[in-house]
């Protein structure tokens, strides 16, 4: 059974950093793509970032380039989404979410997903 696994979310003062971690078990990481979204309260779920297989292709939201970077680790089996000069507005839950085939910032064209970790950006 496939397993995806979001760390090291919480709480920061806006203009800090976090980075989140992915991990995935039951499936050949270095053969899927992967993706980042986040979800706050009363809002619908964003796409923010999203890297291909091989890390060769990215794609991030407007909302926070220039501020995320994504990265992947095929030998670690682990996914990254570096996050720099934090904002309130980037409070919300962060999903990761991993398909064979698609890749991008559309929630629907991810296949497995992580219960989430909870980022807090305080003013």
């Amino acid at each position: 059974q496939v397993q995806v696994m979001e760390s090291g979310g919480g709480l920061v003062q806006a203009g800090g950093s976090l980075r989140l971690s992915c991990t995935a078990s039951a499936l050949t990481f270095n053969n899927y793509n992967m993706g980042w979204f986040r979800q706050a309260p009363g809002k619908e779920r964003e796409g923010i970032s999203s890297i291909t297989w091989s890390g060769m292709s990215k794609v991030y939201a407007d909302s926070v380039k220039g501020r995320f970077t994504i990265s992947r680790d095929n030998a670690k089996n682990t996914l990254y989404l570096q996050m720099n000069s934090l904002k309130p507005e980037d409070t919300a839950m962060y999903y990761c979410a991993a398909d064979r085939t698609h890749w991008g910032l559309r929630s629907t064209d991810f296949r497995y997903w992580g219960q989430g970790t909870q980022v807090t950006v305080s003013s």
